[in-house]
């Protein structure tokens, strides 16, 4: 049981051992940018403003009761109005707080919002297959590259799941979450990992609600190769690295 005991400490609230530290915020410290910035010349994509009769779900309950995690998808193209509603969902930014925080759709400890949202497209309208990055503020999508083989990629990176083998390349996108740990260190120290975890759990839930709500089916995923996706999405695996995936794909009947 000892090689337990230091994960489950981790698990546990460590806020008296907080309280002593003198966090990067109290020493004056600027806060860091709470988005990735970007060239001006890249390749940027318009979403389509989200609009609540994209939703063919409303009944809340019915989306709880009826979510699962969906390894099977049609061969079938997911459209941009829905891709746009899926990331508002998950990152949208609502409003920004007096002092200057972004207010986003899903909770997250501090306002720190440590995440950043890759994409890995395989099938939406309109969209040529490659590799994006989400820009909240502006919901818009950035143009990275082309990937060649991007289902092969995908299942180089997602190998050995445990259910379904090779899911993943089948899905419609592909979506990959960073985290940038010192957006929440700068205000947590410490006590931000378990915070990042956490919160990192929301945005992953509303994926797979908004998903059901529009007739798709997501499947986290945790098992990943990470060099691998943080070396292909140029992450240099220490102050961002890729902590979570999820398949999104139109359900099958």
């Amino acid at each position: 049981m000892s090689r337990y005991e230091q994960q489950r400490s981790f698990l546990k609230s460590n806020f008296s051992e907080f309280k002593n530290i003198k966090t990067d915020k109290m020493k004056g410290i600027p806060q860091p940018p709470s988005v990735k910035s970007f060239n001006s010349s890249s390749k940027i994509i318009d979403l389509p403003k989200v609009r609540e009769d994209i939703v063919k779900k409303q009944n809340i309950y019915e989306c709880i009761k009826e979510r699962r995690s969906t390894r099977f998808y049609k061969d079938e193209s997911m459209s941009l109005e829905e891709l746009s509603y899926l990331l508002w969902a998950t990152q949208g930014i609502t409003d920004t707080n007096k002092a200057g925080l972004t207010l986003r759709t899903v909770p997250c400890s501090g306002a720190t919002h440590s995440f950043e949202t890759y994409l890995f497209i395989m099938q939406v309208e309109g969209i040529q297959k490659g590799v994006y990055r989400y820009l909240p503020v502006e919901h818009k999508l950035l143009f990275m590259f082309e990937l060649d083989g991007i289902d092969q990629k995908i299942d180089e990176i997602t190998l050995e799941q445990p259910f379904v083998p090779n899911f993943a390349k089948k899905a419609a996108v592909l979506f990959v979450w960073s985290t940038i740990p010192y957006r929440s260190e700068w205000k947590f120290d410490i006590t931000a990992h378990k915070k990042i975890l956490i919160d990192i759990g929301h945005v992953c839930q509303n994926l797979y609600l908004a998903s059901e709500s529009v007739g798709s089916g997501t499947c986290a995923i945790g098992i990943y190769d990470q060099r691998m996706i943080d070396e292909l999405l140029e992450l240099d695996g220490d102050e961002e690295f890729a902590i979570y995936l999820a398949a999104v794909g139109k359900k099958l009947e």
